[in-house]
């Protein structure tokens, strides 16, 4: 399979050959094309993604019809709808690509054995979960503490290539700012 997720994977732990052909079975690789989504509010969760190459973008519509972006995805990340992949209900946010994307995901079923059977695995995905959990944390602080401008500026120092793949218009909505707002950032 891929040699992109266990070189992720080995960030945290080390696997040998046969450990690594154990997990990679409970993964399959799925490719998209720009724009097409890989989980649409309403439906069920299938999968947790882990991006081997690509752009993606999580998105929640709130009730008036307004989107607002909770996350990018980008190489060697992992997104999904977590609470209705956790719960197996309905999404009730929308994943699409921004650019032709592929993917390694796996079924909660898949997680829960590979969590269940092989220590590493539930060690590597707890160390994961807890890296999520900060970051969630530091936007939620950033969003109630700093102005558009320092989010601005935490964005470009935190993840620079963002601004050179995801479109103008995105990244304002992510900041919560007009495109007008972040061109003048940008200056």
């Amino acid at each position: 399979m891929n040699h992109k997720l266990r070189t992720h994977i080995e960030e945290i732990v080390t696997l040998t050959d046969d450990e690594f052909d154990y997990v990679q079975e409970n993964f399959i690789t799925k490719k998209f094309k720009k724009h097409q989504f890989l989980i649409q509010e309403g439906e069920q969760v299938k999968y947790s993604y882990f991006v081997v190459s690509g752009l993606l973008k999580l998105v929640h519509t709130d009730d008036s019809g307004k989107q607002h972006i909770v996350s990018f995805a980008m190489e060697n990340w992992w997104e999904s709808d977590y609470l209705a992949y956790f719960n197996q209900s309905s999404a009730t946010m929308s994943l699409e690509c921004l650019e032709d994307t592929e993917v390694c995901c796996f079924t909660l079923k898949n997680y829960q054995t590979l969590c269940k059977e092989f220590q590493k695995m539930q060690y590597f995905f707890l160390q994961k979960a807890n890296y999520g959990h900060i970051g969630s944390q530091r936007r939620i602080l950033s969003l109630l503490t700093s102005n558009a401008q320092e989010r601005y500026e935490q964005l470009l120092k935190e993840y620079p290539a963002l601004f050179q793949r995801v479109p103008k218009s995105l990244l304002a909505a992510y900041l919560g700012v007009s495109r007008e707002t972040l061109s003048r950032f940008s200056q």
